[in-house]
């Protein structure tokens, strides 16, 4: 073992060459692999660039490969941190992601090791893994369970890391699960009834480029009221933040997908649903955009290819949460979407700790058929490791509280 530590080489990630085996790595581990689908690099690639991603206002980023002795790149990782995200937490966590590694202990640990004093020299106390830098809609945690083909923007991995972050010392913080809906078979009829009697106490929009700026401060408006009351230490999401997102994922945008609910003219519900564009990357395959996959992008985007949407966000601001709106929104997005010929949604993520949304689900008969893990890793080994939880008592304090004012 320690001859194999001294001979496989990290090398930081710093120039056109290194940029290019960083994201070979990805495609020389899962050549063959008939279920993995090669993220766009330019897509992830973003994700690294300071001029395009706002957490580098206030934080940095790092990438290796690490090569054998022969000099074949053998596994690959990024670390960062943003200083005002990561004191939100119990004790300064940065993060790690885009971990990809051959079926080998030393060479994950010293991966995750460079991870580790990267971070430690920054101040850090922790790190969460396999994540982005970035909010946690893509690219967000180990895939553990369902390897199978997976939706727009959810990690996929081999099984076997799992036991790479576990052996190392990494302790599961949440667990996120995947539903599935086959839109062919129908709703309960008592839930369709309940929620077209709620439908006219509400005004419903779907979005609308020609008006993107209504609705993009709508989206901030009910995702900032959702998620300052879910997350002690949540971060609010800015407009500029989510145009940038939205004009860059312009071009896979079904307008009639992205639904709101508005109760007299205010915004107190959304979902964001994207079409399931891996089913067309998996047949471009090396994640290139160049002009030839471009055209075979829209060839296979106007011939039917897409069947399948994820359901991205669904958010209900607080004091709306037992109305019955998100039925009424549900079923309206689903009818949308058949409309638009998908034939199966993704429902992905929903946290372990997310109680209400997993009961509801489950009351519909809908499976979970991935499981992913966000994994923490404390540097302190002396400190007991947590499991994250939403508060849910204190969030019912808050509001009842909201509910006396």
């Amino acid at each position: 073992m320690q001859n194999k530590l001294r001979l496989m080489k990290l090398i930081e990630v710093n120039n056109d060459e290194t940029r290019r085996a960083f994201y070979d790595v990805a495609r020389s581990l899962y050549k063959g692999d008939p279920n993995w689908v090669c993220p766009l690099d330019a897509e992830i690639e973003s994700i690294f660039d300071p001029t395009d991603n706002i957490l580098f206002n206030d934080g940095e980023a790092i990438r290796w490969i690490l090569k054998d002795d022969a000099g074949k790149a053998i596994g690959r990782v990024a670390a960062f941190f943003n200083r005002d995200k990561a004191r939100k937490n119990e004790q300064p966590t940065g993060g790690l992601g885009f971990f990809e590694c051959i079926h080998d202990q030393a060479a994950s640990n010293l991966l995750f090791d460079a991870c580790r004093d990267w971070l430690k020299a920054r101040g850090m106390e922790a790190m969460d893994g396999s994540v982005t830098f970035g909010e946690n809609i893509t690219y967000w945690g180990v895939l553990i369970d369902g390897f199978t083909l997976p939706a727009y923007g959810m990690p996929y991995n081999f099984p076997y890391y799992k036991e790479l972050f576990e052996t190392y010392g990494f302790n599961t913080y949440f667990e996120q699960y995947s539903y599935e809906k086959d839109l062919s078979e129908p709703f309960p009829e008592r839930q369709v009834k309940f929620s077209m009697h709620l439908k006219d106490k509400f005004q419903l929009e779907h979005f609308s480029f020609r008006n993107k700026e209504k609705y993009l401060n709508d989206i901030c408006t009910v995702y900032n009221a959702v998620w300052k009351d879910f997350h002690e230490d949540y971060t609010p999401l800015d407009y500029s933040e989510i145009e940038k997102v939205m004009n860059k994922a312009k071009p896979i945008i079904n307008e009639r997908m992205i639904w709101f609910v508005y109760d007299q003219g205010t915004p107190v519900a959304m979902v964001v649903v994207f079409p399931d564009v891996n089913q067309i990357l998996k047949k471009l395959g090396n994640g290139q955009l160049n002009l030839w996959n471009k055209l075979k992008f829209l060839y296979y985007k106007k011939s039917g290819t897409i069947t399948r949407a994820r359901q991205l966000i669904t958010a209900v601001v607080p004091e709306y949460q037992r109305s019955g709106v998100t039925g009424v929104l549900f079923l309206t997005m689903v009818d949308a979407v058949k409309k638009e010929k998908i034939k199966t949604l993704d429902m992905s993520w929903v946290g372990d700790y997310n109680t209400t949304v997993n009961k509801i689900y489950r009351l519909l008969g809908l499976p979970v058929v991935k499981t992913h893990a966000t994994f923490r890793y404390l540097f302190d080994r002396s400190k007991e490791p947590q499991r994250f939880t939403n508060l849910e008592t204190e969030k019912a304090k808050r509001l009842d509280v909201k509910k006396e004012e």
